[in-house]
């Protein structure tokens, strides 16, 4: 990121606006996903092994267990990865502009862990809404606990960073930095803790077969899906003041004469 460009600019966009559509794109495919499976798959969709009462699909069954939903999604995933991979890269820059004392170097590797991570999760997500559960179960499997695991531990330490950044060496963050602080940790807590109700949900169902259970199971998932998204939302706040340019010499990122 710099603080000015000298591209000739041929296209620009605000981060905000830029922000707002990329974190449309998943929001749009999961409600769409889901609200159509529940219109024209409803018996399929919400049917388990069990054979008890059931109201809403599982995500897994609602984004790839059927056309148009897989398609839908996966358009909406692809469209999305790549402005979050930059993202991820402007996070690294982000946190590694402050200089925090003694423990710089400690402080450089968790940003570059983090971003990395940030990297993986979108990966994952991109692996695991192409092979769907129906495809090839292990190979989805082993991208979904992928995606949870890089998920957690990436909103964990960016918490962490975020705090460690910008109140290092004695700074108060400013009132748009604590809010932006607080929300992450607050959908951090409300991701972690939905994702382990969901989980054991899913075990209650497996065991015990009872109705209903399945149904608050897809509820537990779809808080979880949508507390990430909404945490991803919070780099909306961070690079406000940011646009994007393309031109001349490539891809740039910028600080705007005026921030919102």
């Amino acid at each position: 990121m710099s603080g000015q460009t000298s591209n000739k600019v041929l296209f620009q966009v605000h981060f905000v606006v830029l922000g707002k559509i990329v974190l449309s794109l998943p929001l749009f495919g999961f409600a769409f996903c889901v609200i159509w499976s529940l219109i024209n798959n409803f018996e399929s969709s919400t049917a388990t092994h069990c054979r008890v009462a059931n109201y809403l699909p599982s995500i897994s069954s609602a984004i790839g267990g059927y056309t148009p939903q897989r398609y839908v999604w996966r358009i909406c995933v692809a469209l999305h990865c790549s402005p979050r991979l930059m993202v991820a890269v402007a996070y690294y820059n982000f946190h590694t502009q402050v200089h925090v004392g003694q423990k710089n170097s400690l402080y450089q590797s968790l940003s570059a862990l983090t971003s990395l991570l940030h990297i993986l999760e979108n990966l994952a997500l991109v692996g695991l809404s192409f092979i769907s559960s129906s495809e090839n179960h292990g190979a989805h499997e082993k991208l979904f606990v992928t995606f949870m695991v890089t998920s957690l531990l990436y909103m964990l330490l960016s918490c962490i960073l975020f705090k460690w950044g910008r109140t290092a060496n004695g700074i108060n963050m400013s009132v748009k930095e604590r809010t932006s602080f607080n929300y992450k940790v607050g959908l951090f807590l409300f991701n972690i803790i939905s994702f382990l109700i969901a989980v054991y949900l899913f075990i209650r169902h497996n065991a015990y077969c009872e109705p209903g259970i399945y149904t608050f199971f897809a509820l537990g998932e779809y808080l979880t899906v949508l507390s990430n998204i909404a945490f991803h939302s919070t780099a909306i706040w961070d690079f406000r003041q940011l646009s994007v340019y393309f031109g001349s010499n490539g891809l740039e990122i910028a600080r705007t004469t005026k921030s919102t």
